[in-house]
């Protein structure tokens, strides 16, 4: 939707192609800094953003059996940083409410691309329910999964690098609440965040130690959850029964995306299909929109297949930077062992505070420096 913002604006005509029935539901907390905050407020989404901001006070972790392990105040070490916390959806959701009016913007859900082939002037595209296109250009912005990116460059598991770990996000109703805008059970190999939503409803996030990175099933998925977290602290347990057969669960392997090339000829990959950096970095989202931006300025000066060069080159550092710093995070974000567990929550729990909030102060901005190496043009 970003790409089709940005090519709308500087006088592409876009047919945005979505497989499912509508906007999905699912995906996790995510904050937006640096290049990413820049290109949201350039595309005037601040307002909006803002609107469905989540204001976060303590983050409070527990062990297994509830008692406190770390209590971190949210703003002591975002202090100083242009930062927007909100959920994916919201994000979705305001940039397609950016793009459904816009004229030059074609908007089909419920298909996807059937087959494509890159006639050297044009890419004729098929789709599955049987509209065709001649265009200029295909963007694959297929996700970490992508159809295209197999197309294009073979089978989608040879591009992936596992991280070790697999992820879970869900929205659910509970009218018990949390008692804190944001709570976390913390125990060996596995966590799993809470975040207080409007309505009764909390957000969560489960990551747990996993070698296996490979696709589950919608069907298998709520099964899988459940099987990770036996065991876990009552209230862990107690929500994800309250899953129903119809809610969106996004589960997948934290796996990166690694490629000698993003394009090849008139095709194109964006964002997670690309370079899929895993929620570790903290910079996904912002990047798959930064992203679409530069794209945007390289083709307004003409040559699809220069454009096409220059945008991997100026972006191709700042991910590689923030894809070694999710391979590195990895570890101490869920240590594995019970070992390197205590050994964590021990440093976080005696280090001074002002020592605590600078130690992080630093990972954040660390992250956002890196992608604010990319420079986007005003």
């Amino acid at each position: 939707m970003s790409a089709a913002w940005w090519l709308a604006a500087t006088g592409w005509r876009v047919t945005l192609v979505e497989r499912a029935p509508d906007l999905r539901a699912d995906g996790y907390m995510l904050g937006l800094s640096g290049p990413g905050y820049e290109v949201a407020r350039r595309m005037e989404l601040l307002p909006r953003l803002r609107e469905c901001e989540r204001h976060i006070e303590d983050n409070l972790y527990l062990a297994r059996d509830g008692s406190e392990l770390l209590r971190i105040n949210y703003h002591d070490f975002l202090k100083g940083l242009e930062w927007i916390t909100l959920a994916r959806p919201d994000l979705a959701t305001a940039l397609y409410e950016a793009i459904r009016t816009n004229p030059d913007v074609d908007i089909r859900f419920a298909t996807e691309v059937e087959t494509f082939r890159d006639e050297g002037d044009a890419v004729s595209v098929r789709l599955r329910d049987g509209s065709a296109f001649s265009v200029d250009l295909l963007i694959g912005a297929d996700g970490v999964r992508s159809a295209t990116r197999s197309a294009l460059f073979g089978e989608s598991a040879d591009h992936l690098v596992p991280l070790g770990y697999r992820m879970a996000a869900y929205q659910v109703s509970d009218p018990q609440g949390l008692g804190n805008d944001f709570l976390s059970y913390a125990e060996p190999g596995r966590m799993v965040e809470y975040y207080r939503l409007p309505q009764d409803k909390i957000a969560a996030l489960h990551i747990w130690c996993d070698e296996d990175a490979s696709f589950v099933s919608i069907e298998r998925r709520k099964q899988l959850l459940g099987e990770a977290f036996a065991g876990a602290h009552p209230d862990v347990i107690r929500r994800i029964a309250l899953l129903g057969e119809q809610d969106d669960v996004l589960l997948d392997g934290l796996v990166m995306v690694d490629l000698p090339s993003w394009h090849k000829g008139r095709c194109l990959l964006l964002g997670d299909a690309a370079h899929c950096l895993t929620l570790v970095s903290g910079q996904g989202a912002g990047m798959a929109m930064t992203s679409a931006c530069v794209l945007a300025e390289e083709l307004a000066r003409g040559d699809i297949a220069e454009a096409l060069e220059r945008h991997e080159a100026r972006l191709r550092p700042t991910i590689t930077t923030l894809q070694v710093r999710s391979r590195s995070t990895a570890r101490w974000f869920v240590p594995q062992t019970d070992r390197a567990f205590a050994f964590r929550n021990a440093i976080m729990r005696w280090m001074p505070k002002w020592l605590l909030n600078r130690y992080f102060q630093r990972g954040i901005r660390s992250e956002v420096l890196a992608a604010s190496s990319l420079r986007i043009e005003n």
